[in-house]
Order: C-alpha cells, then sequence, then structure tokens
C-alpha cells in the first residue's frame, strides 16, 4: 500500500511539473508573438502629419468598437472617427470606410460611426460602410476582398494598430496607420492584456488563412458611399 502510494504521488509529481512545463513554454511562446507583431510593424504608424502626404491611399478605414445604447459612439471609437475625418479633410484619402459590428437589429456600429463623420465633415458620399467588420481581421480582409482596398490608412488606438498592421502585410495590402489616441481611456490596462492574446490569435489566423464571416460582391470606393 504504501509502494503505491509513492507511486502515485511520484506521477502526480511528474504531471503537475509537465503541466508547468508546458504553461511556461506557451507563455513564453505567446510574448515572444507578441513582440514580433509589435516589432514587425512599429514602423507603419505615421503621424497626421506624414499621412497627409500620401496620395495614393484608397481609403482611410475605420476599425468599430463599442456603440452605447443610446446609438452614440464610446469615447474610443468616437475618437476614431474624430481622427479618420481630420486625415480626410487633410486629404490623406478620399473615401473614409467605417468597417465595424451590425449582425443584430438592436446594434449598429457603422450606422453611427458614418453619421458622425458626417456630422464632423466628411462629405456622406464618401463615407463608406462595412457592416460585416466583425472583427480586426475581418476587416481588414473585406477591405481587400469586398471593398477591393490595394493601399490604405488604419485608424485606431495605438495598442490595436499593431495588430491591424500586421494582418494587413499579410494580406498582402500596403497598410498604415495613425493612432486615434486623443484621451487617457478608462481599463487601458486590461486591453493591453487581451490585446497579447487577440495578437495571437490573429498571427494563427493569417498563418491559416482565415475566411471572414462574411464576404460578397465587390464594392468600389469609386462609387456612393451612401449605398452602402
Amino acid at each position: 500500500m504504501k509502494r503505491y502510494k509513492a507511486r502515485r504521488k511520484k506521477r502526480a509529481g511528474v504531471f503537475v511539473a509537465l503541466l508547468l512545463t508546458l504553461s511556461i513554454f506557451g507563455a513564453s511562446a505567446a510574448l515572444v508573438i507578441n513582440y514580433t507583431v509589435i516589432s514587425s510593424t512599429q514602423d507603419r504608424v505615421i503621424s497626421v502629419a506624414d499621412a497627409a502626404k500620401m496620395d495614393d491611399a484608397d481609403c482611410i478605414l475605420v476599425l468599430g468598437c463599442l456603440v452605447k445604447e443610446n446609438g452614440t459612439p464610446s469615447d474610443m471609437l468616437y475618437d476614431r472617427i474624430y481622427r479618420a475625418v481630420e486625415l480626410y479633410q487633410a486629404g490623406a484619402a478620399p473615401k473614409l470606410l467605417m468597417s465595424g459590428d451590425h449582425g443584430r437589429e438592436d446594434y449598429d456600429e457603422v450606422e453611427a460611426m458614418k453619421r458622425v463623420a458626417v456630422e464632423l465633415g466628411a462629405a456622406s458620399q464618401d463615407v463608406f460602410r462595412d457592416h460585416a467588420g466583425f472583427d480586426t481581421y475581418d476587416s481588414i480582409y473585406r477591405a481587400r476582398d469586398v471593398f477591393g482596398a490595394d493601399k490604405i490608412i488604419v485608424v485606431t488606438q495605438g495598442y490595436h494598430l499593431y495588430r491591424a498592421l500586421y494582418i494587413a502585410e499579410k494580406l498582402g495590402i500596403d497598410a498604415y496607420g495613425v493612432s486615434s489616441d486623443i484621451r487617457t481611456y478608462w481599463g487601458q490596462g486590461n486591453r493591453e492584456i487581451r490585446e497579447i492574446l487577440a495578437r495571437n490569435k490573429d498571427v494563427l489566423s493569417c498563418l491559416f488563412n482565415a475566411k471572414p464571416k462574411y464576404l460578397g460582391t465587390l464594392i468600389s470606393l469609386e462609387g456612393n458611399g451612401d449605398e452602402t
């Protein structure tokens, strides 16, 4: 009986050691991937002034996030729209592509994004809506395959830009990013932690060439954004 208990205890110790080793390996791999995403794209993050000097970008892609129950954008989303309109008015690109979640009738990020962009001075026909930008990967993928964009300026908060630019690079899109960090956002520490996991997930999406939830027929950015 004592011998049996000793063997069982030894097996448990081996299992714990193996589990700990795998956990350390997994965490290390995740951090290496996180570092790779940031380091490989940080030279593509540019200022508003530098973006304004570009003359061949197809559009300014604005990535969606939370819209409040009353239909108004969260602070983070409002700042993305504000920065995008600033770039548009500076001549960085002739079109704005608002990509976000409109997966339910009672929740529509892109309509709120377009409305605010027009209120801030963008011409309504120049503001396109992508209703199936359910996540960053889908938004970038659809910018290429649905809206035919080859060169884009991505607007979102700085911590989010690296992942978006990494995805764009892997999908063969010539992309630059402009940060929309206009203010301090509550809960940013938690976002930074979640972003490490999101970067790892999207590295795998790129590696396996995952398809977005929806695609569809080509929508030309040379057309009228009001028709989207």
